[in-house]
Protein backbone atom coordinates (compact mmCIF):
# COMPACT_ATOMS: atom_id res chain seq x y z
CA UNK A 1 0.00 0.00 0.00
CA UNK A 2 1.07 3.56 -0.91
CA UNK A 3 1.86 5.95 1.77
CA UNK A 4 -0.78 8.41 2.53
CA UNK A 5 -0.09 11.99 2.45
CA UNK A 6 -0.41 14.01 5.60
CA UNK A 7 -2.31 15.27 7.25
CA UNK A 8 -4.50 12.16 8.06
CA UNK A 9 -7.96 12.88 8.83
CA UNK A 10 -9.47 10.49 11.04
CA UNK A 11 -12.92 10.18 11.28
CA UNK A 12 -13.98 8.82 14.77
CA UNK A 13 -17.34 8.20 16.90
CA UNK A 14 -16.27 9.89 20.53
CA UNK A 15 -19.43 8.50 21.81
CA UNK A 16 -18.11 4.83 21.78
CA UNK A 17 -16.04 4.28 24.65
CA UNK A 18 -12.86 2.40 23.45
CA UNK A 19 -12.70 4.81 20.31
CA UNK A 20 -12.78 7.82 22.41
CA UNK A 21 -9.99 6.09 24.64
CA UNK A 22 -7.76 5.68 21.35
CA UNK A 23 -8.19 8.92 20.09
CA UNK A 24 -7.16 10.34 23.45
CA UNK A 25 -4.37 8.09 23.67
CA UNK A 26 -3.85 8.84 20.03
CA UNK A 27 -3.99 13.06 20.42
CA UNK A 28 -1.30 12.91 23.52
CA UNK A 29 1.03 12.00 21.00
CA UNK A 30 -0.02 12.62 17.29
CA UNK A 31 1.19 16.11 15.88
CA UNK A 32 -1.84 18.73 14.22
CA UNK A 33 -0.15 18.95 11.54
CA UNK A 34 0.19 15.21 10.84
CA UNK A 35 -3.06 13.72 12.43
CA UNK A 36 -6.40 15.48 12.74
CA UNK A 37 -9.29 14.02 14.06
CA UNK A 38 -13.16 14.15 13.61
CA UNK A 39 -15.67 13.74 15.84
CA UNK A 40 -18.34 12.21 13.46
CA UNK A 41 -21.06 11.87 16.73
CA UNK A 42 -20.97 15.80 16.92
CA UNK A 43 -23.48 17.63 16.76
CA UNK A 44 -22.22 19.91 13.91
CA UNK A 45 -20.46 17.25 12.11
CA UNK A 46 -21.54 17.10 8.72
CA UNK A 47 -20.34 14.23 6.55
CA UNK A 48 -21.75 15.56 3.10
CA UNK A 49 -18.36 16.74 2.29
CA UNK A 50 -16.90 13.81 2.64
CA UNK A 51 -18.83 11.64 0.44
CA UNK A 52 -19.98 9.26 2.90
CA UNK A 53 -22.79 8.57 4.79
CA UNK A 54 -22.90 8.88 8.48
CA UNK A 55 -23.56 5.09 8.59
CA UNK A 56 -20.73 4.40 6.20
CA UNK A 57 -18.36 6.16 8.63
CA UNK A 58 -20.00 4.71 11.84
CA UNK A 59 -19.96 0.97 10.13
CA UNK A 60 -16.07 0.92 10.14
CA UNK A 61 -13.02 3.28 10.49
CA UNK A 62 -12.36 5.77 8.39
CA UNK A 63 -9.21 8.01 7.51
CA UNK A 64 -8.45 10.38 4.67
CA UNK A 65 -5.47 11.52 3.08
CA UNK A 66 -4.37 15.16 2.43
CA UNK A 67 -4.35 13.67 -1.23
CA UNK A 68 -8.13 12.61 -0.86
CA UNK A 69 -6.91 8.61 -0.42
CA UNK A 70 -9.29 7.03 1.50
CA UNK A 71 -8.39 4.57 4.71
CA UNK A 72 -10.42 1.81 6.13
CA UNK A 73 -10.79 -0.24 9.21
CA UNK A 74 -7.45 -1.65 9.89
CA UNK A 75 -5.74 0.15 7.30
CA UNK A 76 -7.01 3.60 8.88
CA UNK A 77 -6.25 2.39 12.34
CA UNK A 78 -2.51 1.56 10.69
CA UNK A 79 -1.70 4.28 9.16
CA UNK A 80 -3.62 6.72 11.99
CA UNK A 81 -1.08 5.05 14.21
CA UNK A 82 1.54 5.80 11.89
CA UNK A 83 0.47 9.56 11.61
CA UNK A 84 0.54 9.78 15.44
CA UNK A 85 4.12 8.57 16.15
CA UNK A 86 3.52 5.52 17.25
CA UNK A 87 3.29 2.90 14.47
CA UNK A 88 5.44 0.45 15.85
CA UNK A 89 2.44 -0.57 18.45
CA UNK A 90 -0.01 -0.82 15.29
CA UNK A 91 3.34 -2.61 13.23
CA UNK A 92 1.26 -6.58 13.39
CA UNK A 93 -1.15 -4.88 11.40
CA UNK A 94 0.99 -4.96 8.61
CA UNK A 95 2.42 -7.93 8.71
CA UNK A 96 0.93 -10.16 5.54
CA UNK A 97 0.61 -13.61 7.42
CA UNK A 98 -1.54 -12.05 10.06
CA UNK A 99 -3.84 -9.76 8.04
CA UNK A 100 -6.42 -11.94 7.02
CA UNK A 101 -6.76 -12.47 11.14
CA UNK A 102 -7.04 -8.96 11.50
CA UNK A 103 -9.51 -8.32 9.10
CA UNK A 104 -11.58 -11.10 10.71
CA UNK A 105 -10.86 -9.69 14.38
CA UNK A 106 -11.76 -5.81 12.93
CA UNK A 107 -15.09 -7.03 11.40
CA UNK A 108 -16.05 -8.71 14.79
CA UNK A 109 -15.23 -5.74 16.55
CA UNK A 110 -16.80 -3.67 14.13
CA UNK A 111 -19.91 -5.74 15.14
CA UNK A 112 -19.60 -5.85 18.48
CA UNK A 113 -18.62 -1.63 18.51
CA UNK A 114 -22.23 -0.32 18.99
CA UNK A 115 -23.21 -2.69 21.83
CA UNK A 116 -20.43 -1.35 23.55
CA UNK A 117 -22.23 1.58 25.19
CA UNK A 118 -22.38 -0.14 28.53
CA UNK A 119 -18.66 0.28 28.93
CA UNK A 120 -17.89 3.95 31.24
CA UNK A 121 -16.89 6.22 29.01
CA UNK A 122 -13.66 8.33 29.91
CA UNK A 123 -15.34 11.72 29.88
CA UNK A 124 -17.86 10.06 32.73
CA UNK A 125 -20.76 12.20 32.74
CA UNK A 126 -19.79 14.76 30.83
CA UNK A 127 -20.21 12.56 27.72
CA UNK A 128 -23.86 12.02 28.80
CA UNK A 129 -26.69 12.89 26.67
CA UNK A 130 -29.42 11.65 28.96
CA UNK A 131 -28.62 7.80 28.86
CA UNK A 132 -25.86 7.73 31.43
CA UNK A 133 -25.76 5.81 34.33
CA UNK A 134 -24.71 7.94 37.88
CA UNK A 135 -22.00 5.30 37.93
CA UNK A 136 -20.08 7.00 34.98
CA UNK A 137 -17.06 8.90 36.71
CA UNK A 138 -14.69 10.62 34.11
CA UNK A 139 -11.50 8.83 33.65
CA UNK A 140 -9.54 11.98 32.27
CA UNK A 141 -11.10 15.28 32.83
CA UNK A 142 -8.76 16.95 30.19
CA UNK A 143 -10.87 17.28 27.09
CA UNK A 144 -9.25 18.29 24.10
CA UNK A 145 -10.35 20.35 21.25
CA UNK A 146 -10.21 18.03 18.97
CA UNK A 147 -13.03 16.45 20.86
CA UNK A 148 -15.22 18.91 20.52
CA UNK A 149 -14.37 21.22 23.84
CA UNK A 150 -11.40 23.82 24.58
CA UNK A 151 -9.46 23.32 27.65
CA UNK A 152 -6.60 25.65 27.94
CA UNK A 153 -4.34 22.82 29.77
CA UNK A 154 -3.44 21.68 25.67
Amino acid sequence: METPSLPLTLYVDLDCPLCAREVQWLHRHAKPERLALVDISAADFDPTSTGRTLQELGDRLHARSASGQWLTGIDATLWSWRAAGVGRWAAPLAWKPLRPLFLVLYRLFALARPHLSWLPHPEGSRRCRGVCSPRDQPVNTTRHACMGAEDDNV
